[in-house]
């Protein structure tokens, strides 16, 4: 290992510090990163015959910083030693031909966070990436963050949800890239010359998800004169506690993309679909979330009934008021969670207050599960239009289309002359507009969801702007 190391300048000294955002190399990395970043076209070139371009010296010694940061903050992290190993290799062939498109698929390959889970362990992570709802360029970015994984996590994981790839992070500090809304960090992001075979890790910032739920919560809350069990009440004050629910939340989540009765697999082969699909996928997995952390309550695990919370709340206030109109799936899924619950008398508008019969929200929304899963079931036997249709009559069924809506006329509108992918065309981009609760509360909430952007664990609970 003290040869690969220090074939790649980096040194194997111990350091005086403990956490990787101490070390002052660390402020010397995020200040390259941050000097190359503007400099970057879309895909991660540097264009140095462009006007107004720097002159090539200049950015390879930027570039050199951060390898040479990277190389002194190394030894803090001997898990990653393979990989900051390779990472300066990738740097410096970046420098050497000429900042073309970036490839980092090497140091791709040598990261693998979740091959060894351990609750709070380190990483400094740095890549050319976008960073989904954040910068949709593949800048080059740096982060570094902390595993995620007590105990009663690993041992679920071990004994009921296995996911081998998941991995719960937490931000220690970040580049520009991660001052947005993104709360992931995917490898597929990373500019790459070939995609990997297979992707062997992904990991999820719940302290973001967590701060991020918290904020916008509590002001849904007040704004709705929702009341809320003391228990309830006491979660949205906890950031450690929503954390926990997040990442176990994200945990089951995300495993069960890939388990079911499934008559398509939408994430891991790339299909064109009309976007209530993905909508439904995004609720069936949360709900199936919702299902299994009722069963964990009723075996003890406080952080089951957590994520029941967690689910509904974010689902209902946060999800169908963020983000644009345009075939917003995570947006669809929270309407029709709410539209449902209002229709079985779980959730009440009425006096301009929000009320919610908690003794009863967790039966009805198993049900909704129930209903997607019996489309996901008998969509097995059906040609893939026919199981479309089947999902918007179900959606329909709760939600209004657009008045204006092809598809909301049944199949006799629709040219079945062409393949189905070509009727994705006819779908509007905001196929199931905003129901008039929505679009008051979308108005009260938009400086909240607004002041989200960026959002840590320490700014969880700053009153909002």
């Amino acid at each position: 290992m003290t040869e690969i190391l220090s074939s790649a300048g980096i040194g194997t000294d111990v350091l005086p510090v403990d956490r990787v955002v101490d070390h002052p190399a660390w402020a010397a990395l995020k200040d390259a990163v941050e000097t190359i970043r503007p400099w970057q076209s879309p895909d991660g070139s540097i264009d140095l015959a462009r006007e107004g371009a720097p002159p090539g010296e200049r950015v390879r010694a930027e570039v050199d910083r951060v390898a040479e940061a990277v190389g002194e903050l190394s030894p803090l992290l001997p898990h990653d030693a393979d990989y900051h190993a390779a990472l300066v290799n990738d740097l410096r062939r970046w420098a050497q031909t000429g900042f073309g498109v970036p490839d980092f698929l090497d140091s791709l390959l040598a990261f693998q966070p979740a091959a060894q889970r351990a609750d709070g362990r380190q990483h400094l992570v740095v890549f050319p990436m976008y960073t989904q709802n954040g910068n949709p360029d593949r800048n080059l970015e740096a982060v570094v963050l902390r595993v995620v994984w007590p105990e009663w996590l690993a041992e679920l994981e071990r004994t009921r949800y296995d996911n081998p790839l998941f991995v719960g992070i937490t931000f220690e500090d970040f580049t520009s890239g991660y001052d947005t809304n993104s709360a992931v960090l995917f490898p597929e992001t990373v500019a790459v010359r070939q995609a990997p075979e297979r992707f062997t890790w992904g990991a999820i910032f719940c302290d973001r998800e967590a701060a991020r739920f918290r904020r916008v919560t509590e002001s849904a809350v007040r704004t709705l004169g929702l009341e809320l069990p003391a228990d309830i009440a006491d979660m949205l004050h906890d950031q450690q506690r929503c954390q926990e629910a997040f990442v176990l939340w994200d945990m089951i989540h995300d495993r069960t993309h890939s388990h079911g009765d499934l008559p398509f697999d939408p994430f891991m082969i790339k299909q064109r679909q009309p976007f209530w699909m993905y909508g439904l996928e995004e609720l069936r997995c949360d709900l199936t979330a919702f299902k299994e952390a009722g069963k964990l309550a009723a075996d003890g695990f406080p952080q089951g009934r957590d994520v029941q919370y967690a689910v509904l709340f974010d689902r209902m206030f946060r999800f169908p008021v963020t983000g644009d109109r345009v075939r917003n799936y995570d947006g669809l899924g929270g309407q029709l969670l709410f539209a449902y619950l209002h229709r079985h008398d779980v959730v009440r508008w009425t006096d301009n207050t929000l009320h919610i019969d908690f003794d009863r929200a967790p039966q009805v929304t198993n049900q909704l599960c129930g209903e997607i899963e019996k489309l996901y079931r008998d969509g097995i036997d059906r040609p893939k239009l026919v199981h479309w249709l089947a999902a918007y009559e179900l959606v329909s069924r709760y939600l209004a289309p657009h008045p204006g809506s092809v598809w909301a006329k049944g199949p006799e509108a629709l040219d079945l002359s062409q393949p189905p992918r070509k009727l994705v065309d006819d779908v509007l981009p905001d196929e199931f507009p905003l129901s008039m609760f929505y679009e008051a509360l979308a108005k009260k909430l938009r400086g909240v969801i607004a002041s989200t952007k960026g959002i840590t664990a320490e700014k969880a609970g700053q009153v909002a702007a």
